[in-house]
């Protein structure tokens, strides 16, 4: 199976024309066996201890966000484990030209665009993520 169609299609156009995700990643969590699956180049670096912490307990992630791919990310809300959410919400520290992105986390990370608000970003994510649970994956 190729992912790399969903994550073209996480960086399409929303309904108002807005292109809310700027990077995308699809990560395997098995034990074991975590790795990128699929990802645009700047996400491309995320390591297997990142995706472990993420997959794994989030009860520190308030004072200790994660790194994503080696970016320092804030938590803003995890409802990773609420039905019909399954996401993690966190927020990057601005980079050098003073911009910050909503990073919206559920295995599928996507990294919104500097015009993207967090609602934008997490729709697209979360139409994947739901196809996904659909097929068991």
């Amino acid at each position: 199976m190729s992912w790399d169609s969903y994550i073209d299609n996480l960086k399409t156009a929303d309904s108002n024309g807005v292109v809310a995700v700027a990077e995308a990643a699809i990560c395997g969590m098995t034990v074991g066996s975590e790795s990128v699956w699929a990802s645009t180049p700047a996400l491309a670096s995320i390591s297997v201890e990142e995706i472990k912490r993420l997959a794994g307990t989030r009860k520190d992630f308030g004072q200790s966000g994660p790194l994503i791919g080696g970016v320092k990310c804030r938590m803003i809300r995890d409802n990773m484990d609420n039905d019909g959410m399954f996401s993690l919400d966190l927020k990057t520290a601005a980079d050098a030209s003073g911009t910050a992105y909503n990073v919206c986390v559920a295995l599928v990370i996507a990294k919104g665009t500097k015009e993207a608000n967090g609602g934008q970003l997490a729709s697209k994510v979360f139409s994947i993520v739901n196809y996904l649970r659909g097929l068991n994956m």
